[in-house]
């Protein structure tokens, strides 16, 4: 159940770290990108796919750049990581009584 959250949560870590590199190093390219993160080449053309389909970077002929959707996306993430992690917080079972087997 968790394996999959985990899974989910690593692959945006990815995401997000391809679109902070395309935001600071504009026009880059997937051998680049592959290069400084250490992610396969396959790997960083998928983040690059679901960052264009969310229209936060275009292709242009000298690699990824972002969109003007990005600044407001950027502007926009910290509070909803911030509403995620409080709502995980919530989940945690700490003060139960001892469970037994």
């Amino acid at each position: 159940m968790i394996d999959r959250l985990e899974k989910e949560v690593d692959m945006l870590e990815r995401h997000l770290q391809v679109l902070k590199m395309v935001i600071e190093n504009e026009p880059i390219g997937i051998v680049k990108m592959s290069n400084e993160t250490g992610y396969p080449h396959h790997k960083v053309r998928y983040s690059l796919r679901v960052l264009e389909e969310e229209n936060l970077i275009e292709p242009s002929s000298q690699g990824a750049i972002k969109t003007e959707r990005t600044a407001e996306f950027v502007d926009e993430l910290d509070g909803k990581l911030d509403d995620i992690m409080n709502k995980l917080d919530g989940m945690k079972i700490e003060d139960v009584p001892e469970v037994e087997n």
